[in-house]
């Protein structure tokens, strides 16, 4: 199986960098200098991505946050990572409520990105894999359904659309119904074990569940807050 990428970011030098890393870890690499040829060249190839590295900072109309959001809107599946500084934090937050699997946060070495984009691109094979097998499996808990082929999940009935990553979220909540789930737990499950980035990356997901699963998100029934370790999910 090819794996196709799309490395957005304005400065050549990381750009090249980061094209010739992943290349080197197998990669099918395009391109993109700005937001706005991005967004083309995914167009352009019809969306056939399975994951896109986002610088945060580029100048134009769009930059690194207004491509997530608008990937977003075109596809659930694809996987998005964020390339940020230090100085970030705010925008880290925002990339991922607009729906970023992860981020990597500048300097990195090569060996930490092509990790970090390996782990985003498992989650999207094993989706692919999932349809392509024509998985059937679906999981209930009240009134929600997750199925785990079409990688939906309904609320009586009503579709609630959701990231790669939230899906994963939610399976494993369903899995593990009314038990308390560490915030490591739920990193090493979702994000693997290899993955070295911040805690915080869970709650971030938990807060976008919430907006988009409960009827008063500031407080939650379903996806409850145990104080001291992590979440657990009551149906």
């Amino acid at each position: 199986m090819v794996k196709k990428i799309l490395v957005a970011e304005d400065e050549q030098a990381i750009r090249e960098f980061v094209v010739i890393n992943l290349k080197r870890a197998g990669y099918d690499a395009y391109e993109a200098a700005n937001g706005e040829e991005a967004l083309a060249v995914y167009d352009r190839e019809n969306g056939s991505f399975d994951v896109v590295v986002l610088d945060i900072m580029m100048p134009g109309k769009y930059d690194g946050l207004a491509v997530c959001k608008a990937l977003r809107q075109k596809s659930g599946a694809v996987g998005i990572i964020l390339l940020t500084a230090k100085t970030q934090e705010m925008d880290k937050v925002s990339g991922l409520m607009m729906g970023a699997d992860d981020y990597v946060t500048k300097p990195f070495s090569p060996s930490e990105l092509v990790a970090r984009v390996d782990a985003v691109y498992r989650r999207v094979a094993l989706a692919q894999v999932r349809d392509s097998n024509n998985f059937k499996e679906e999981i209930v808990s009240g009134d929600f359904s997750l199925n785990l082929r079409s990688h939906t999940l309904t609320r009586r009935g009503v579709p609630i659309e959701l990231t790669q990553v939230e899906f994963q979220v939610m399976e494993y909540f369903f899995s593990n119904p009314g038990a308390a789930l560490d915030r490591t737990d739920i990193l090493k499950h979702v994000w693997g074990e290899a993955y070295f980035g911040e805690e915080k990356i869970v709650d971030v997901n938990i807060r976008r569940l919430r907006m988009k699963i409960e009827e008063e998100p500031s407080t939650p029934r379903h996806i409850v807050t145990v104080w001291g370790l992590g979440y657990k999910w009551e149906a």
